[in-house]
């Protein structure tokens, strides 16, 4: 294997692999794999970690470029990497030498990122979208929870329909997705949300888990098209959910750190029986009295909207927790 990485090296400067030690194959052998037409072993190669799929090209003469037209990239920590930095280079070298060949997919999954990597990251991002890739998976793991800044600039194109997005955080016009008429699906865990609206009128399935808003105001979601929706564990306030006349699935479970509780729920009562109504879901003066939540779920075929226990005392009462749940936007 050493053997294998030196001529990787050999390939990424310029240099045909070594022919040092290769044994000629023997008359018996038959290469299955390699009979196969080039566009299955594209395929075939997007499955790999990018290091392993660069690695082919020692195989033989005719594997040398293949690697570059790999429908897919994942780029993944690997083990001869002592830092970021190791796989930063790599990565470079990479994307420069395949050039703008389209993509159906492209996967980063990295741990210890620091401020000084973001820039990469987006760089690697847009650079992916320029090659048309269908499906962006951005997997970012932290001991802390520190997320890694995305841009603020919007996303655009016409062939992405999968967004899958951990441990990052969303900012300024990331998440308007006006220019991506093509996007399906959406998958948000572990990510610092810090953008005033969520818009998209080609979503249909829509999560977010674990996800928070430092934000003073609520983050508007306008997803008219939307089949299906999760919502778990969110921390902040709620998200403002607009109309969504096709959603079929919801599922929704308030976290404890969830901004948006009623505080009469400590005295074991609910603001709809109470004099004095608490200000998170009362006290606002918005005349529609649209809701955050319900309004725009209610329709759903299927719904699931769970309450964590301490919240609403062990209330058995439907109202009591609809009523927790019946947030007036402010």
């Amino acid at each position: 294997m050493p053997a294998a990485r030196a001529d990787v090296r050999r390939v990424f400067d310029g240099m045909p692999p070594s022919k040092k030690d290769k044994k000629a194959p023997t008359a018996a052998a038959v290469d299955r794999i390699g009979a196969l037409p080039d566009e299955i072993l594209h395929h075939l190669l997007s499955f790999l970690p990018a290091q392993e799929a660069v690695r082919t090209c020692v195989l033989a003469r005719r594997w040398r470029h293949l690697w570059k037209f790999a429908t897919g990239l994942r780029i993944v920590e690997f083990e001869d990497a002592r830092s970021v930095q190791d796989v930063r280079k790599f990565v470079d070298h990479l994307l420069i030498l395949r050039g703008h060949v389209g993509l159906n997919t492209f996967e980063l999954e990295l741990s210890g990122f620091s401020e000084d990597d973001v820039p990469y990251l987006n760089l690697w991002t847009r650079l992916a979208v320029l090659c048309n890739v269908r499906a962006l998976t951005l997997h970012l793991y932290h001991i802390e929870f520190l997320c890694a800044k995305l841009d603020g600039l919007p996303l655009v194109s016409q062939h992405l329909r999968t967004l899958d997005l951990r441990g990052v955080s969303l900012q300024g016009s990331f998440l308007d997705f006006s220019r991506c008429p093509a996007l399906e699906d959406l998958k948000m865990r572990h990510c610092q949300i810090d953008v005033d609206k969520m818009s998209s009128l080609s979503l249909k399935r829509l999560s977010i888990i674990f996800c928070r808003s430092a934000l003073d105001h609520r983050v508007s979601v306008s997803a008219p098209c939307l089949v299906s929706f999760t919502l778990d564990s969110f921390a902040g306030r709620t998200p403002l959910l607009e109309s969504m006349p096709t959603l079929e699935i919801a599922y929704v479970e308030l976290g404890r750190a969830c901004s948006d509780f009623c505080h009469n729920y400590i005295n074991r009562g609910f603001c709809g029986a109470n004099v004095a109504p608490c200000v998170n879901c009362l006290g606002y003066s918005d005349e529609s009295r649209n809701t955050v939540l319900l309004g725009a779920i209610c329709n759903a075929k299927h719904l699931e909207l769970i309450s964590p226990l301490g919240m609403v005392w062990f209330c058995t009462s439907v109202l009591c927790l609809f009523h927790c749940l019946y947030l007036f936007a402010s």
